[in-house]
């Protein structure tokens, strides 16, 4: 919850904008100011203060516990014109919020956290556990001092510094790992979520009986329990209330397998037990093993004293699942890209795209990120390398123009990739709905999109669709329309649609849609010129109700009112 605090007239305006705009996040604080803050400082995970800086810092100083356990705080100023972010940055969530609030509010987030100030990415902020001298390494991070990273495998992680590498021999280490080791003074060691813990128990098993289990299991082979990544069981167990409490007091989710699945996996330890219970001779190994991965540790029982043991337990290490996403950047113009797409292109520690792609938006990345750019022709090959990447355990963003699913790079890339990844999709503002917008409301009923590039489709495919969007009296947005190898194909799709409508049907040619060099005209099916269309360009043919109204191309819904 998200505690508003206000002492003016113009800043109860403004809070009262931003609860309007987060409905079920946030909680306003009336009466006195001091109260107010005390109150929600109690109650909230974060405030917002419509109070100057100072005022704010002398309010909460006294009741400062620590970075772990106070919230964030941020402050916006009587003419909204800066969201600050004041306290709680990265572990109050307060530098995030700032933004937020700068959305809703149209000010300027301001952020001095040197690392989220310089794109460096902070260690307590990539959603792991981290120990050690945390404030030490990131210093030589943000410093350029080396520091040396010793992981135990490759993980997804976001973009680091060149002088943040196994190679780099300075007197700072950052550590990966799911083991408990030995670690410097100048060392910090990031966990992460690495393990599967299968669970088993009897029903009324303890909570404390499962999770003492899990955490001496854990010590005895010298594994983290900073590291479990979830807790596993078989169907009949998944309200089980010990298990629900354990994987709550690790928090982590409990993931539960039919018992026919788990009676599939061959395990070291069966047991006829389990397999008159609830139907698997293996519910704590075969669980742990049901995601895949090395069983580190075999079934154990717990010891309780005085009665038979309740829970069984085995851990097993997952491979690291590597990150594609496949993102779309729109368009072109920078404020048509969405605030999704600029997150995923900041969490990539490599990105594979077209090369003047690249160049779109080469100064939103991080420090560190590895660019593998190609020129025009290769999508196969990008969409190979970066699904490779990805399985290498890299955190990847495969670019296109558009939305990456629309004529782009999200099939190619989906065809090669398994199930061994993790792939996020991020949709992007296609070359159509740029050109719609510009055009009017050409896309009000039912329209389509046809490809006339007949590199990776016959023209007599081509040819097919075309027909059949014209004899439905569909709108029909081509996209490749015409190249200099190609310009006989965008005339005789003109000639197969006009065979079923006027000569006067409204024509919208856009060219660049949304870049500097953006134009746009309206013509009709008779009158378009071929010749004037390059690849560049959208052409937009309406369909028999679609009319031009005040030089805007206007397809109606087809409601009856209309009519």
């Amino acid at each position: 919850m998200i505690g508003l605090i206000s002492a003016t007239a113009a800043g109860a305006v403004a809070r009262d904008r931003l609860a309007a705009a987060w409905p079920g996040r946030t909680r306003v604080y009336e009466g006195p100011v001091r109260d107010a803050v005390e109150r929600a400082f109690a109650e909230c995970g974060q405030l917002v203060c419509f109070l100057a800086t100072g005022a704010v810092v002398r309010l909460v100083a006294p009741l400062l516990a620590g970075k772990a356990a106070d919230p964030g705080v941020v402050c916006v100023d009587e003419g909204q014109r800066y969201a600050v972010s004041l306290l709680g940055g990265h572990g109050g969530g307060a530098n995030l919020l700032a933004e937020q609030v700068a959305d809703v509010l149209g000010c300027e987030p301001v952020v001095t956290t040197a690392t989220d100030a310089t794109g460096v990415p902070g260690l307590d902020t990539l959603g792991w556990p981290v120990d050690g001298a945390v404030a030490s390494v990131t210093r030589a991070v943000l410093d350029g001092d080396p520091v040396e990273l010793r992981a135990d495998v490759v993980w997804p992680l976001p973009p680091l510094p060149a002088h943040v590498g196994p190679a780099a021999d300075g007197s700072a280490v950052l550590h990966v790992t799911d083991r408990i080791i030995d670690i410097g003074a100048g060392d910090a060691v990031l966990r992460p979520p690495s393990l599967t813990v299968g669970v088993g128990a009897s029903s009324g098993a303890p909570a404390d009986e499962i999770v003492g289990l899990i955490e001496e299991t854990l010590r005895d082979v010298g594994l983290s329990a900073l590291c479990v990544g979830e807790l596993a069981t078989v169907d009949a167990k998944a309200s089980e209330p010990g298990i629900v409490a354990a994987a709550g007091h690790f928090g982590v989710p409990l993931v539960t397998h039919a018992a026919e699945r788990l009676a599939d996996i061959d395990v070291p330890n069966p047991s006829e037990a389990p397999l008159a219970a609830v139907g698997t001779p293996s519910v704590a190994e075969a669980s742990a093993l049901a995601g895949g991965g090395q069983l580190l540790v075999p079934k154990r029982k717990s010891s309780p004293k005085g009665r038979a043991a309740m829970a069984t337990c085995a851990v097993v290490r997952r491979r690291p699942r590597g990150r594609l996403a496949v993102v779309g950047l729109g368009p072109g113009a920078r404020d048509l890209l969405t605030p999704r797409a600029a997150a995923e292109l900041r969490r990539a520690s490599v990105l594979v795209g077209l090369d003047q792609y690249v160049d779109q938006i080469r100064d939103l990345l991080r420090p560190g990120t590895r660019i593998l750019a190609s020129g025009l022709g290769a999508e196969e090959e990008r969409a190979r390398t970066a699904v490779a990447e990805a399985c290498a355990g890299h955190a990847v963003a495969l670019i296109g123009s558009g939305d990456a699913g629309v004529y782009a790079m999200a099939s190619p890339a989906l065809a090669e990739a398994s199930d061994d990844i993790d792939v996020v999709g991020v949709p992007g503002v296609t070359a159509a709905l740029a050109a719609a917008s510009i055009l009017g409301a050409p896309l009000g009923h039912d329209h389509v999109s046809i490809s006339l590039s007949d590199l990776h489709t016959p023209w007599e495919v081509i040819e097919r669709r075309v027909r059949a969007a014209a004899e439905a009296d569909i709108i029909v947005t081509f996209y490749n329309p015409r190249s200099r190898g190609r310009d006989w194909q965008l005339p005789k799709a003109l000639a197969i649609l006009a065979e079923h409508r006027a000569p006067d049907t409204p024509v919208g040619v856009v060219r660049n849609a949304s870049r500097p060099d953006e134009s746009s005209r309206m013509t009709t099916l008779a009158g378009v010129d071929p010749a004037t269309v390059d690849m560049m360009t959208v052409v937009t043919v309406g369909n028999t109700a679609t009319r031009d109204i005040a030089g805007r191309m206007v397809t109606p819904r087809g409601y009856r009112w209309q009519s």
